[in-house]
């Protein structure tokens, strides 16, 4: 079983965006919906923005739904870990799903098989039942890996960054949309006359449809590639499968996607935690309506809609000045600022104080999560879903360790919790002083002096001879050549003037 993903070249293909040798875009055109690229970004955003909406559709409506199952703190933290977790696993198999089968099938099906389970939440009657339809609901989650794969595979270097940033950044605002929606939702239902242990069942059956909707969109608007689907482009032999363990070997033992997985988990896996704890945080604390602790809730969400845009964004302009070196200190900054800012929102005791310092810990910790997938494309170009699978489980595992340690039960406070979670930001996020790819350098060393040390080397190294051979690195050559923006600005330049390989436009 092999990979090759060489179109043929007598048959060139139009597309409305320009693209580079591997007919991935260079240009981000947000408000286009033009195929396949623009149409696979919204199709991305929007299937897991619904995934989203469903996993955190229960905190919003806690109070009430505790009063009815007669839930205790430690059911809520057991349940808001059960949404949490399923996803670690599912995010890494997905990431081996997408290198095998493409992401249009393995998100689509994995969001059909969800859907029961949210429409099940309905008829929960105990704590355990409750628990387990969180459980498995929370597997929509690892969409996640197939939107950044997906989008991974449509735009090039120059601006990969912000279409994984932004596809992210909008899918992830589902968790703050729901916190608006679900209440509003259940106060339509129960106003119409259904008695409010009825409305928030009946309440489920939005999300659900919502999310099974989606599914279907993406089977029936989706491409996996520019060049078609994994299907037709196997069968016409333009492109092959790979060795199952040859792709998952290349993954895990590359140390850059570990250290990326730890540190996702202290922004992505802030924000998991902050989604299932905020909302009952401000209602309790403060004694607030739930409409309006829901209001509050949701404004740490949908900042999302920016934040998270923003660290891609900010990801490429860096990269562009000073390649990857700026992306990883420009990560490592912002990651940092979040968990200052998250000790502070542990200490902060006036309502007014605490909104605000919640919301500039959002825009940084949820920034740090594009700035994370602003580097993950690099990482590897056999193996960029498994890479992309490993960092989004990482993040789930940083949600499930951090709500076991600090929000599980009553050992702490929920503000002392808070606390102890900015401090594990900080202290998790210095790792990446560690990654160091040889063509491009880390956060304090410059590039390897060595002649072998270039992208070409790099990509090529995780092709055997045998392999390289019968041709099949020719999309990782392709690859390298693309990412030679990564050397930054000034070095770039200077590889230009001598040695420069012109990118196709078609």
């Amino acid at each position: 079983m092999e990979i090759s993903s060489t179109i043929t070249e007598t048959e060139p293909q139009k597309f409305a965006l320009p693209v580079d040798s591997e007919h991935k875009a260079t240009e981000f055109h947000l408000f286009s919906a033009a195929a396949p690229h623009m149409r696979a970004f919204h199709l991305s955003w929007i299937s897991f923005f619904s995934c989203f909406v469903s996993t955190f559709a229960a905190p919003p409506l806690l109070p009430i739904i505790r009063d009815n199952l007669n839930l205790t703190a430690t059911d809520i933290g057991n349940a808001g870990v059960a949404s949490v977790s399923g996803a670690v696993f599912a995010r890494i198999a997905m990431g081996t799903a997408c290198d095998l089968f493409g992401p249009r099938l393995a998100s689509a099906s994995l969001i059909l098989l969800t859907a029961p389970a949210v429409y099940f939440t309905s008829i929960a009657s105990s704590p355990i039942s409750f628990l387990l339809v969180r459980f498995f609901t929370g597997f929509s989650l690892a969409t996640f890996v197939s939107a950044q794969f997906w989008m991974s595979s449509m735009f090039s270097g120059p601006v990969v960054g912000t279409a994984n940033g932004v596809a992210a950044g909008w899918g992830n605002l589902g968790g703050g949309a729901t916190q608006l929606i679900m209440p509003l939702v259940f106060s339509l239902i129960r106003d119409i006359g259904a008695v409010k242990f009825t409305a928030w069942r009946i309440a489920f059956f939005i999300p659900a449809l919502f999310q099974t909707l989606s599914a279907f969109a993406i089977l029936i608007f989706g491409q996996d590639l520019p060049d078609g689907n994994y299907q037709r482009l196997q069968n016409s032999g333009n492109k092959q499968k790979d060795k199952f363990s040859r792709v998952f070997y290349h993954g895990i033992t590359n140390y850059r996607g570990w250290i990326l997985a730890l540190t996702y988990g202290y922004c992505f896996g802030v924000e998991l935690t902050v989604d299932n704890i905020i909302a009952e945080y401000f209602y309790d604390r403060f004694n607030l309506k739930l409409h309006t602790a829901g209001i509050i809730a949701a404004s740490f969400g949908l900042a999302n809609l920016v934040s998270r845009p923003a660290g891609g964004v900010l990801s490429d302009m860096m990269a562009k000045r000073f390649g990857m070196r700026g992306r990883l200190w420009a990560l490592w900054a912002v990651q940092t600022l979040g968990g200052v800012f998250c000790i502070i929102l542990g200490q902060v005791g006036s309502l007014t104080a605490s909104i605000v310092v919640m919301i500039v810990f959002s825009v940084f910790v949820q920034a740090a999560c594009g700035l994370t997938f602003g580097v993950v494309p690099f990482v590897s170009r056999r193996s960029l879903g498994v890479i992309s699978g490993m960092t989004g489980g990482g993040g789930n595992v940083g949600a499930v360790l951090t709500q076991l340690i600090f929000f599980k039960g009553s050992k702490y406070s929920k503000e002392t919790g808070i606390t102890l979670m900015g401090i594990m930001i900080v202290c998790c996020t210095l790792p990446i002083f560690l990654i160091y790819f040889p063509q491009w350098g880390g956060m304090f060393c410059g590039p390897s002096l060595e002649k072998i040390a270039t992208e070409e080397d790099y990509y090529l190294s995780e092709w055997s001879s045998k392999e390289q051979g019968k041709g099949l690195h020719q999309a990782s050559l392709k690859f390298a050549d693309n990412s030679r923006s990564e050397r930054g600005r000034r070095v770039h330049s200077q590889t230009l003037s001598s040695n420069a390989t012109p990118s196709a436009n078609v």
